[in-house]
Order: structure tokens, then C-alpha cells, then sequence
């Protein structure tokens, strides 16, 4: 264990100028202490993948205060934390102070809380809303601070706290690895580009051997569905839903082996390998928004927003790809969705484009309420339709605005935290399952549902005429109530119950925007002849 110092103790400033790196297995001592760390000093780590923690004070033996470490190259974006803590004792209470996030608005203030796990309890937990408080903060600048208490309850566990569930790069290209290894003869891998780190960044393709080959589909030409994930590398709920999806699709599912018959599928699924694996939570190594980047992506500063760009648009000429962009021109591109985690709504919805042709603006409407007709976690209420000025440079305003007509452009979001349904007032927290699992039972599948609402989509257009039965996959209608199992009562996880036992918490979010909100209904026979109402322009400024 190192003997390192807090340099920092009892410090009044709340500047991040000088966090610039993560710290490394920092053992924090109170003033005036020499000497080997002893047991319940605690000692702070973050330098591993994806993780983030730039600095500790100690404020008592009993309360410390972290501090976020900035965005590579971007000081403004504060958000994601991952860390350890070692060297604990048995009953062993304290506090940690979270002090410098760039955000006010939160899904703490909804009952969210941070994520904990130790070495012999690897699956993750999320600690009580009781436990967990989100306030300004008088003795940091009138800022908003989370505080939370926790009890370490056994000696030699490391303890691991996070922001969200990560989902590392490591962690993909193993599964990409593994799903290479099954030879499946409708999947293949490609290298599309190398980040600046030289990391991949991988391509996907999804489809029936022969949907690959010209003289076997009599000049026409095949729909294609392009799926891109973690932009912003903090998302991780974003890699979750992707992998959901890839896994469904690769699956032996009825609906699986029609959508590959009649539909190419190609994902790119961790659009911002550098930025994720370093632990930032917006932007790129160079401190980029990339998902601001996408009108003029430069080469050298944002290669991967370049080669996904120039890939759809079908005018790459970089050697890597030149047989990739030769099979594109066969393709048409009906569909571009781009995943993203919402650090401020529950559940999962969409964004979508606004267009003057209103029956192109109805046609674009359809998707999202077929997809609620799918997953009960899908909200209508917050899906809309937008064209503001500060979103110009994201994927699904850049390639709206330059795509054929026919391409349908969104952004698909999913909560940091939880889901409502119709029938229920309480929030219900994702879990890692719950986006990814298709065959599980209780849990929301909003992966699996993305996927099997292209299904619906195709019966609509006529392309497909498969009409697998209602036994196979039955629907779940929007407002239908569900038993569920308790994702935290039913862990296996415990912990000292003084410190550790849970509390329910959550309401439903409702807001309003400058943007195309659609009316829900419970039937599905209102697509595409049902209401969009303009909603109020005001305080509208989201992310995405």
C-alpha cells in the first residue's frame, strides 16, 4: 500500500484546476500523522479503466471530500466517478462528500443513488435513498454537493463506488471476441478506424449471408438499420442497451432469424473508445463533444466521428474500409439510431427530427409509438421531436439533414436510473440485466424490444409478411401491469443493516419543451394518424 498524504487536508478551495490525473492508491491520514497507514486509513484508487476520482480531502476520520476529475482537456464536464477504497476496518462509518459536479440538475434528487460492489460481492448494488443526499452546500460555494453515508462491514474487501454501471472498453471487446469465436456465417466483425489512442473502433454487421450478395437480390436494393452507442463514454447505460440488442439479433429467436432475412443490421457500438476507457464522462482524450462534431468531423481530432460519418455517407476512401463503403452503395439506409443515457428523466424515449413535410414528419412519428407498444418502460411523454440551434452538430440532426428522405434519424435515450410504468407510481431502477437480457423474465428488455419493433415496422411497410405467433412473443401493451422481482431486495448482496437497508423513492418527471410531443395511446391502431402537439419553447435545453 502506498504512504501517501492528503496534501490538501482541510483545504477551504473547491478549484479542480489541479485535478489532473486520477489518484493512485492515496492513502488519506489526518494532519500531523507519520508514519505507516493504519488500518481505517482509507486509501482512494481510480487508476484502472474507466476510472475517475481526482482528488480527497479529509475533513475528519469520519467524513471526506471527493473530487471529481474533469474530462481530459475539458474542465466544464464533472459528472462520472469510479473509484476503490481499501484498508477499512469491521463497522467502520464514514462519509463522502461529492463537491464538484457540473451539473445541478440530477437524478439524485429522484431517489438515484451511487452504485457500490466489494471483491467477494461483484454484483452491483445500489446504495439506500436514505443514505444518499443531494444539496447545496453552504461550505462549497453554494454548489450542489452528494453525500452519503456508507458502513464498511468487512476488513479485507476492496469496495468499489460508481456513478453507474460501467461498461468498459475491455469489457466489449471481449464480448466482440467471443462472438467472433461462434463463426456465426450472419455476423461479421470489421475494423472501421483506430482512435488517437489507437484503440478500435469496431463495426458490426447482422444479416443473412445472402442479403450481401448483389445477384441474389434481383437489383433491389436492401434496407438498412445503422445502430451507434456511447458517443459520450459516461453513458454507459447506452452499451447496455446496444449489447441487448446485438444479442438478440445474433440469437435464435423466431423474430432474430426474420429481421435478418429481410434487414442489414450494422452497429457501431462504442463510438468513443478513448474517452471511455480513460473514464471521461462527455468528451474525447482531445476534450471534444463528438456528439457536436458530427457536421465537419476532422480526421486527426475526431476519427471515429469521421469514419462513421464518410461510412454513412458512403464517400470514405480510407483503404480499411474501401470494401465496406462498395457494398454501402447496395444498401439503402432507412434507419440511424444513436444511444444515449439521460442523466435527468426516467425511462426509455426518443428524439426525433422535425421536418415541413408533415406526412415525412408522421412517418418519422411512427417508430417510437410502435416501440411503446413493446416495452412498458418506454415513455411517450418524453419522446419529442426538435430542431434547436445547440443540437446542430449531433448525429441525429447532422445526418437528418443530409440523409435521403426516406432515413429515419433518432436518438434513442434510456434512463441513468429508472423506469415508470402507466400502471405504477413508483420508480423501478434498471438493473445491468434489464437492458441487456432478452430471455430473463421480470426485468425490462429494452435492447431485445428496440430490436423486435423493426419487426412491427416491416409488417406495416409490407416488407415483411412472417407473422410469428402471439405464443412466441407476446406484447406487451403500453399501461399493462407486470409482477416484477426486486432488484435490490433479491441480491444476494448484504450489508451491515444500520447503514444498508433500502428505502423506496420516485416519482414520475413530467416536462415541457421546445419540441413535437406525441400523444400516447393504449392502441396501435392510431399509427400514423394521431396528434402531435407543439409543446411550450420554454426551459427547454437538454442534452440531446
Amino acid at each position: 500500500m502506498a504512504d501517501k498524504r492528503a496534501e490538501s487536508v482541510n483545504s477551504d478551495s473547491d478549484s479542480t484546476e489541479d485535478v489532473v490525473g486520477n489518484v493512485n492508491k492515496f492513502a488519506v491520514v489526518p494532519s500531523g500523522y507519520s508514519g505507516k497507514p493504519k488500518k481505517g486509513h482509507l486509501i482512494f484508487d481510480a487508476c484502472f479503466e474507466c476510472g475517475n476520482l481526482g482528488r480527497v480531502d479529509y475533513i475528519s476520520d469520519l467524513e471526506y471530500d471527493l473530487f471529481i476529475r474533469p474530462d481530459t482537456c475539458n474542465p466544464r464536464f464533472r459528472v462520472w466517478f469510479n473509484f476503490t477504497v481499501e484498508n477499512v476496518k469491521t463497522d467502520q462509518r464514514v462519509i463522502f462528500n461529492i463537491v464538484n459536479f457540473s451539473k445541478t440538475k440530477s437524478l439524485y434528487r429522484e431517489g438515484m443513488t451511487p452504485l457500490v460492489k466489494t471483491t467477494s460481492r461483484p454484483k452491483w448494488s445500489r446504495i439506500p435513498t436514505k443514505n444518499v443526499y443531494y444539496y447545496r452546500c453552504p461550505d462549497h460555494r453554494k454548489n450542489y454537493v452528494m453525500s452519503f453515508a456508507f458502513c464498511f462491514d468487512r476488513e479485507d474487501e476492496v469496495y468499489q463506488f460508481s456513478y453507474s454501471y460501467p461498461y468498459s472498453y475491455s469489457r466489449l471487446q471481449n464480448y466482440l471476441d467471443n462472438l467472433e469465436k461462434k463463426n456465426y456465417d450472419f455476423f461479421n466483425r470489421e475494423l472501421l478506424a483506430l482512435t488517437v489512442q489507437q484503440r478500435r473502433l469496431d463495426l458490426l454487421t447482422i444479416t443473412h449471408p445472402k442479403n450481401l450478395k448483389k445477384d441474389d437480390n434481383n437489383g433491389e436494393k436492401q434496407r438498412l438499420v445503422f445502430i451507434t452507442a456511447r458517443v459520450h463514454p459516461g453513458e454507459t447505460p447506452s452499451s447496455y442497451v446496444c449489447q441487448g440488442i446485438t444479442d438478440f439479433l445474433v440469437s435464435n429467436h423466431p423474430i432474430a432469424k426474420v429481421l435478418r432475412e429481410h434487414l442489414v443490421f450494422k452497429i457501431i457500438p462504442m463510438l468513443n473508445p478513448d474517452g471511455v476507457y480513460l473514464g471521461n464522462y462527455r468528451c474525447s482524450l482531445m476534450g471534444f463533444d463528438l456528439n457536436r462534431h458530427w457536421q465537419e468531423p476532422s480526421p486527426w481530432a475526431h476519427p471515429t466521428l469521421y469514419s462513421a460519418k464518410n461510412l454513412l455517407m458512403g464517400l470514405d476512401r480510407d483503404p480499411l474500409v474501401q470494401v465496406v463503403v462498395a457494398l454501402f452503395h447496395s444498401l439503402n439506409l432507412e434507419f440511424y439510431i444513436d444511444i444515449h443515457a439521460h442523466s435527468t428523466l426516467m425511462n426509455g424515449f426518443m428524439y426525433g427530427n422535425v421536418y415541413e413535410d408533415l406526412e415525412r414528419l408522421e412517418r418519422h412519428s411512427i417508430f417510437p409509438k410502435l416501440l411503446c407498444g413493446n416495452a412498458e418502460d418506454f415513455s411517450m411523454t418524453n419522446t419529442n421531436f426538435n430542431r434547436d440551434a445547440v443540437k446542430a452538430g449531433t448525429g441525429r440532426r447532422t445526418l437528418g439533414g443530409c440523409l435521403d428522405d426516406s432515413a429515419h434519424c433518432y436518438t434513442l435515450e434510456v434512463s441513468f436510473f429508472s423506469y415508470q410504468t402507466n400502471s405504477s407510481s413508483q420508480a423501478t431502477p434498471y438493473t445491468e440485466e434489464g437492458c441487456i437480457l432478452f430471455e430473463a423474465s421480470n426485468d425490462m428488455k429494452l435492447g431485445r424490444n428496440v430490436a423486435r419493433t423493426f419487426l412491427d415496422y416491416y409488417k406495416m411497410t409490407g416488407l415483411i409478411s412472417t407473422k410469428p405467433s402471439s405464443s412466441i412473443v407476446p406484447k406487451a401493451m403500453y399501461g399493462r401491469s407486470r409482477d416484477r422481482t426486486d432488484p435490490i431486495n433479491d441480491s444476494k448482496i448484504t450489508y451491515d443493516d444500520r447503514y444498508f437497508s433500502r428505502s423506496e423513492h420516485g416519482d414520475e418527471m413530467q416536462r415541457s419543451g421546445n419540441c413535437y410531443n406525441l400523444n400516447s395511446t393504449n392502441s396501435l391502431t392510431s399509427v400514423p394518424s394521431y396528434r402531435i402537439q407543439h409543446r411550450d419553447r420554454d426551459n427547454q435545453r437538454d442534452r440531446y
